[in-house]
């Protein structure tokens, strides 16, 4: 059973929270790019289901990988607790309101061509596993529109690139959104596009215009809120970039940290943090250049809190004061579940 089968129910409460909220929006914002609008994201959205019996990978640092030799079972469910960032799969994730993917990919030792997500250590659930839940959700909610970004590739040959790209075209067709294209939700409605694919490969992206180039990710690298915060102000105040960017409100730790806590986990670092962290999101405003507007702002553990109902509720503000024609989500001081 994965991690995320077994949680909370303040959690489960959460999971039906916002599956078709970009069919809900007002009317004034169905012209709006994509990139102008705040959409909420998922960090690692796959390390729900990391394989305690895997071994780390090997762009871990060094240390860490031979350490793993050495101690397997110490080290690994020490890794999967702070790797572990989600507790969910992808449609519980997108019924929440998720619509950024984080897709790191790699190949497992011993499994030969088949591919699996990563971080720290491998998952259970292989690639084309989760593709195809996604696809089954997207054809249950069609007007909404996610974005993955495929990135990291660890040990993929050129080979595994072009079966992955090639089952990604099959399994979503017509619903793939050209990088050629400026969507809008109306736009993407009426040619019934769904799906935003960014790749992290440069040759595969010259090759295949359906491909979009990786999307820019501000990242604080750090374990103190204070200064994801202060990072994310520095970032905008240089302006946003012209099209997706995500703004990560993660949270990280080093691996000598990792080694010398391992009864701690990101978990609980993370609740610590988010009333901070979502105190900030409340007063961020989505749109282009000027003001630095935001565009997807990702989150771990979405569903321990009402982190993407806030996202959603940023878009309002692009009414410039006008009627709401829906009730807006809930605020940043709502409840916390741990």
């Amino acid at each position: 059973m994965f991690q995320g089968e077994t949680m909370e129910e303040g959690e489960r409460q959460h999971l039906a929270g916002n599956p078709d909220w970009m069919s809900r929006l007002p009317e004034e914002l169905l012209d709006f790019q994509l990139w102008n609008l705040a959409v909420p994201g998922s960090h690692d959205s796959m390390s729900f289901c990391l394989d305690v019996s895997s071994p780390v990978l090997k762009s871990e640092p060094r240390l860490l990988r031979v350490i793993d030799r050495l101690f397997p079972c110490w080290t690994r469910p020490c890794v999967s607790r702070w790797a572990t960032t989600q507790q969910s799969v992808l449609s519980d994730q997108c019924n929440l309101g998720i619509r950024f993917f984080d897709l790191r990919i790699a190949r497992k030792p011993a499994e030969g061509s088949k591919l699996f997500f990563a971080h720290g250590i491998y998952t259970l659930l292989a690639v084309k596993e989760a593709l195809d839940e996604l696809a089954t959700w997207l054809d249950a909610h069609p007007k909404e529109i996610v974005i993955l970004s495929c990135s990291h590739f660890e040990s993929l040959t050129d080979e595994d690139h072009v079966d992955l790209v090639e089952y990604i075209f099959m399994l979503f067709g017509n619903k793939l959104c050209s990088s050629k294209e400026t969507p809008t939700l109306r736009s993407c409605w009426s040619r019934g596009w769904q799906i935003v694919v960014s790749y992290g490969d440069q040759q595969m992206v010259l090759q295949h215009p359906q491909l979009w180039p990786g999307i820019p990710y501000w990242y604080a690298d750090s374990p103190d809120p204070k200064k994801v915060i202060a990072y994310l102000e520095d970032q905008k105040s240089k302006g946003r970039p012209d099209g997706f960017y995500v703004s990560g409100l993660n949270l990280t730790e080093d691996t000598p940290y990792v080694l010398l806590h391992p009864l701690q986990s990101m978990r609980k670092m993370t609740v610590r943090a988010l009333s901070l962290l979502l105190e900030w999101t409340s007063k961020q405003q989505p749109g282009g250049r000027e003001g630095g507007g935001v565009n997807i702002l990702c989150c771990d553990f979405v569903g321990v809190s009402q982190f993407c109902s806030l996202v959603i509720g940023l878009n309002y503000k692009l009414l410039d004061g006008r009627p709401l024609l829906m009730r807006p989500p809930a605020s940043a001081s709502d409840s916390i579940t741990c």
